[in-house]
């Protein structure tokens, strides 16, 4: 199997927007904008977020002559977290990558909220094109606001013939997103100021009445959420491994970093 390049690449701050309350839009410039041309939007990137105070990334290297990896000095490394970008644009060597705003609760957070031009984050991907969604009659698109860019991308990707049911969680109406629709799909928003203290998502799902038709479930939100529609689709109503991707960007409680081994491990359940 041949191994997949994996481009690193730092990114300057050229514009921030509050789009929502609680979303912030950042756009980012440099010359690693060519390679992650070859990816496909939506797919998972890892950021690398300065450490509080800093305007400028370490990033870790590779020793010429051990060929070991070389890692920044402890005050100087910087947070790994996932995330997605929402756009790019090659000739003007921008990505832009969407952050839910909860406050200095978290590094990236944290960083987007303050963020000014000319501030450096880290930006890493698989050099790979990657399939979001089948090709299907009928699609059931589920996620809270961390999933936000990979449900507006799946949107814009699909013909205008789909058809399908969009459910989002969101922190309130003043956070709902005008950019998510699609004119063959029903979006659904429903309202949760505090994601961290549970979820009505795994309700709403089971409350949606399913076609007879061919069909696919994208289900990208919190652990316990994600557990529990999992559950109901493939124990529940007998849906395929194929019918259903499901994964959890995060885990009530706990770091990404801290979670990430039993999140892998729920996905692949």
């Amino acid at each position: 199997m041949e191994k997949v390049q994996i481009a690193k690449h730092i990114f300057q701050v050229v514009d921030k927007k509050l789009i929502t309350p609680h979303y912030i839009r950042v756009t980012l410039q440099g010359e690693g904008a060519k390679d992650f041309a070859l990816c496909s939007l939506g797919a998972n990137n890892k950021i690398m977020v300065p450490p509080a105070g800093h305007k400028t990334v370490s990033l870790s290297t590779i020793d010429p002559q051990t060929g070991e990896v070389v890692l920044p000095a402890e005050h100087e490394r910087p947070s790994i977290r996932t995330y997605t970008h929402r756009a790019i644009d090659v000739e003007k060597r921008q990505i832009v990558i969407d952050f839910v705003n909860h406050g200095d609760n978290g590094p990236a957070s944290g960083w987007a909220l303050h963020a000014v031009p000319g501030d450096e984050l880290g930006v890493a991907m698989k050099i790979r094109r990657s399939e979001l969604v089948p090709d299907v009659d009928w699609y059931l698109l589920v996620g809270d606001a961390t999933a936000l860019p990979v449900l507006s991308v799946i949107l814009e990707g699909l013909p205008a013939t789909a058809k399908g049911h969009c459910l989002v969680e969101v922190a309130s109406e003043e956070d709902i997103l005008e950019e998510l629709k699609h004119p063959g799909f029903t979006v659904q928003w429903i309202f949760n100021p505090h994601p961290e203290s549970g979820s009505t998502l795994s309700a709403k799902v089971q409350e949606i009445v399913l076609p007879d038709a061919s069909r696919f479930a994208y289900v990208a939100c919190e652990f316990s959420s994600v557990k529990q529609i999992r559950h109901y689709f493939r124990q529940g109503l007998q849906w395929t491994a194929k019918e259903i991707y499901a994964f959890s960007y995060w885990k009530a409680g706990a770091a990404e970093d801290r979670s990430a081994e039993e999140r892998r491990d729920e996905k692949n359940a």
